[in-house]
Protein backbone atom coordinates (compact mmCIF):
# COMPACT_ATOMS: atom_id res chain seq x y z
CA UNK A 1 0.00 0.00 0.00
CA UNK A 2 1.24 3.41 -1.00
CA UNK A 3 2.15 6.34 1.63
CA UNK A 4 3.30 9.21 0.96
CA UNK A 5 6.53 9.35 2.43
CA UNK A 6 7.20 6.21 2.26
CA UNK A 7 7.45 6.20 -1.63
CA UNK A 8 8.94 9.42 -2.51
CA UNK A 9 11.36 8.47 -5.14
CA UNK A 10 14.46 10.14 -6.31
CA UNK A 11 15.27 10.07 -9.98
CA UNK A 12 18.90 9.57 -11.12
CA UNK A 13 20.23 11.95 -14.14
CA UNK A 14 22.04 9.71 -16.47
CA UNK A 15 24.36 12.69 -17.72
CA UNK A 16 24.48 14.87 -14.95
CA UNK A 17 24.76 11.97 -12.19
CA UNK A 18 21.98 14.26 -10.31
CA UNK A 19 19.46 12.97 -7.91
CA UNK A 20 15.99 14.85 -8.19
CA UNK A 21 12.37 13.81 -6.48
CA UNK A 22 9.84 13.16 -8.27
CA UNK A 23 6.29 14.30 -7.53
CA UNK A 24 3.35 12.48 -6.00
CA UNK A 25 0.26 13.19 -8.05
CA UNK A 26 -3.41 12.46 -6.47
CA UNK A 27 -6.60 10.47 -7.83
CA UNK A 28 -9.62 12.98 -8.29
CA UNK A 29 -11.88 12.46 -5.25
CA UNK A 30 -15.49 11.94 -6.02
CA UNK A 31 -18.85 12.49 -4.67
CA UNK A 32 -20.38 9.27 -3.19
CA UNK A 33 -24.04 8.97 -1.61
CA UNK A 34 -22.09 7.66 1.57
CA UNK A 35 -19.54 10.26 2.20
CA UNK A 36 -20.01 11.53 5.66
CA UNK A 37 -19.87 15.24 6.42
CA UNK A 38 -17.91 16.72 9.75
CA UNK A 39 -17.79 19.75 11.36
CA UNK A 40 -14.42 20.40 12.46
CA UNK A 41 -12.96 21.89 16.39
CA UNK A 42 -10.10 22.60 17.70
CA UNK A 43 -7.14 20.29 17.63
CA UNK A 44 -8.39 18.40 14.48
CA UNK A 45 -5.99 17.27 12.25
CA UNK A 46 -6.19 16.06 8.61
CA UNK A 47 -3.82 13.03 9.42
CA UNK A 48 -5.87 12.37 12.93
CA UNK A 49 -9.26 12.49 10.64
CA UNK A 50 -8.38 9.86 8.40
CA UNK A 51 -7.08 7.62 10.91
CA UNK A 52 -10.52 8.41 13.01
CA UNK A 53 -12.33 7.35 9.74
CA UNK A 54 -10.19 4.42 7.61
CA UNK A 55 -7.52 3.84 10.82
CA UNK A 56 -4.98 5.12 8.62
CA UNK A 57 -3.22 8.47 9.03
CA UNK A 58 -1.39 8.18 5.79
CA UNK A 59 -4.37 8.86 4.17
CA UNK A 60 -5.12 12.58 5.04
CA UNK A 61 -4.43 13.48 1.42
CA UNK A 62 -7.93 11.58 0.27
CA UNK A 63 -9.37 14.28 2.80
CA UNK A 64 -7.56 16.97 1.66
CA UNK A 65 -8.60 16.45 -1.85
CA UNK A 66 -12.19 15.89 -0.87
CA UNK A 67 -12.41 19.52 0.47
CA UNK A 68 -10.23 21.97 -1.73
CA UNK A 69 -11.89 24.91 -0.81
CA UNK A 70 -12.02 23.92 3.14
CA UNK A 71 -8.14 22.99 3.53
CA UNK A 72 -4.98 24.46 2.94
CA UNK A 73 -2.51 23.17 1.04
CA UNK A 74 0.56 23.83 3.15
CA UNK A 75 -0.71 22.59 6.76
CA UNK A 76 -2.75 19.16 7.95
CA UNK A 77 -4.22 21.70 10.94
CA UNK A 78 -8.18 22.36 10.16
CA UNK A 79 -9.52 25.04 11.30
CA UNK A 80 -12.28 25.65 13.88
CA UNK A 81 -16.19 25.39 12.47
CA UNK A 82 -15.22 24.62 8.75
CA UNK A 83 -17.57 21.40 7.07
CA UNK A 84 -15.43 18.81 5.54
CA UNK A 85 -16.37 15.98 3.15
CA UNK A 86 -14.79 12.62 4.48
CA UNK A 87 -15.21 9.84 1.86
CA UNK A 88 -16.66 6.67 2.27
CA UNK A 89 -14.10 3.85 3.42
CA UNK A 90 -15.85 2.05 0.57
CA UNK A 91 -14.43 4.45 -1.66
CA UNK A 92 -10.72 3.68 -0.32
CA UNK A 93 -9.18 0.66 -1.99
CA UNK A 94 -10.31 2.28 -5.54
CA UNK A 95 -8.62 5.61 -5.14
CA UNK A 96 -5.51 3.45 -3.70
CA UNK A 97 -5.18 1.48 -7.14
CA UNK A 98 -5.78 4.84 -9.10
CA UNK A 99 -3.04 6.66 -6.80
CA UNK A 100 -0.79 3.68 -7.75
CA UNK A 101 -1.28 3.48 -11.52
CA UNK A 102 -0.84 7.66 -11.76
CA UNK A 103 2.11 7.13 -9.90
CA UNK A 104 3.55 4.21 -11.40
CA UNK A 105 3.82 2.24 -7.97
CA UNK A 106 4.52 -1.53 -8.01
Amino acid sequence: MPYLYRDIRQKKDIETNKSRYVNVVYPDIVYGDDDSYIITTDGDRLDLLANQFYRDPNLWWVINNANPDATRGDSIVCKRGIQLRVPSSNSIPGLLRRFEKINNFR
